[in-house]
């Protein structure tokens, strides 16, 4: 009884003299630590989710500002959207940091880029491309194409006013797709300065001013740097969750979800009672709906996919022999091509709709096939499986008598008699009793 509180009052010492340890090293060294994300990948809902954290918790912290290196090859536009407004809104400097050597700012991550406080670029990088395309790589085409484009220059244009960057520059990354290596990218007021590590993008910032709430503010980096002139970085990896989410946000991922919960479902009304194929099913589903509350899913695009599972399953159980089948089978591929709304510039990829539509094809027509196969053979249990078989009449058979078919005795009637011990057929099976014809031949 006396364990417990003694174990709590440790625990609660050692707590303590940890926190004074902090404080103390705080106070007697004024470092103020820079906190630092890495973005290496698609701009999705759940990076979106990362960057506004992690400004966050910097500010709760009382960080000197936020870090994010950036290496991207574009993204959701409207993700991109909520990241540059929790940039403009952002009560800390941000600090873009394109990097390491070989990386690039690309579509989305110009809009990330050009929207921060300070923006830099590492040796051997490179920023552009910012002309809207679908989730494929497709080019847009139509009236969407115009309006996407025109909305991408508007927004690229008030994001490098905001800042003071190219607005001229801005308008060719979206219209013309240009991209420029770093020291172009410099020169031109794309980005503010070319730094080779961390330590050098704090150094090179220190002094400039910029805009913070609606105020002005001169950043100083000073307090940050250690004994050895290296800054005391914090970093802040993903959570689990957003780990999670970045990977079910995946237009792909989300797609191939779905289609394994619909499979699982499948083979589950298929064979009742495997248990296994409908909990993996359930919970891919799940995960699909998941994504389904921050992707953009056009309504029409899955109620043709659900459409299609349903003709799959009533494929089962009606005698439709395949046109249920291949109804499923054309209103999945539709529900695959037109998953996404036209705006979110998302897709599935062609040649993973191509593998999923052949995969339930091959699927419904082997139960197809099976089933027509089945029908085709005789009955061989119940009365369906007595018609045809050959029996021995016990006694006499004519209005009334006694017949053994499969070692079991029946009773009989004969539209014409048959004398007791001849062979005789069974024509039809009316509840217990039989009707039967005298046999000429032995038919095995």
């Amino acid at each position: 009884m006396t364990r417990a509180p003694a174990f709590a009052r440790c625990a609660v010492l050692v707590l303590s003299i940890l926190a004074g340890l902090s404080i103390l090293v705080r106070a007697e060294t004024g470092i103020i630590p820079v906190y630092h994300i890495d973005v290496d990948g698609p701009i999705s809902p759940a990076v979106d989710d990362y960057i506004s954290s992690a400004i966050e918790s910097a500010h709760e912290h009382d960080a000197a500002a936020l870090v994010i290196t950036l290496d991207t090859p574009g993204g959701l536009l409207n993700s991109t959207k909520a990241i540059v407004k929790s940039f403009l809104a952002a009560p800390l400097p941000v600090l873009v940091y394109v990097s390491p050597g070989g990386a690039g700012a690309t579509s989305a991550g110009v809009f990330i880029t050009m929207a921060a406080h300070v923006a830099a670029m590492a040796p051997g990088t490179t920023i552009g491309a910012a002309h809207p395309v679908s989730g494929g790589g497709e080019t847009i085409e139509g009236d969407m194409r115009q309006k996407v484009e025109n909305f991408a220059v508007s927004f690229v244009e008030s994001i490098a006013q905001r800042r003071g960057r190219n607005v001229e520059w801005a308008e060719k990354a979206v219209r013309e797709s240009v991209s420029i290596a770093e020291t172009e990218a410099a020169s031109k007021r794309v980005v503010d300065f070319i730094a080779r590590d961390i330590a050098d993008l704090l150094r090179q910032a220190g002094g400039r001013e910029v805009e913070i709430g609606g105020a002005k503010r001169k950043l100083d980096f000073s307090h940050s740097m250690k004994a050895d002139g290296q800054p005391l970085v914090v970093e802040l990896p993903m959570t689990l969750r957003q780990r999670v989410l970045r990977l079910v946000t995946d237009p792909n991922i989300a797609y191939l979800l779905m289609m394994a919960g619909l499979l699982g479902l499948y083979f589950e009304f298929s064979n009742p009672g495997t248990v296994f194929p409908g909990v993996a099913g359930a919970i891919c589903l799940l995960l699909a709906l998941l994504a389904g509350q921050v992707l953009p899913i056009n309504s029409t695009g899955i109620l043709l996919v659900l459409l299609g599972m349903a003709f799959l399953v009533a494929e089962l159980f009606l005698p439709s022999f395949g046109v249920l089948g291949i109804g499923g089978i054309i209103a999945l591929t539709l529900g695959s091509l037109f998953l996404y709304t036209p705006e979110s510039e998302l897709q599935v990829d062609r040649s993973l709709i191509l593998t999923t539509v052949a995969l339930f094809s091959s699927i419904v027509l082997a139960a197809v096939f099976l089933l027509w196969k089945d029908r085709r053979v005789r009955a061989r249990t119940g009365s369906e499986g007595m018609v045809g078989e050959i029996g021995v009449a016990v006694t006499a058979v004519h209005e009334s008598g006694k017949v053994k078919v499969h070692g079991e005795l029946w009773n009989a009637t004969s539209r014409a008699p048959i004398a007791a011990d001849k062979r005789v057929r069974v024509e039809a099976v009316r509840g217990l009793t039989l009707d039967v014809s005298e046999e000429t031949q032995w038919k095995a």
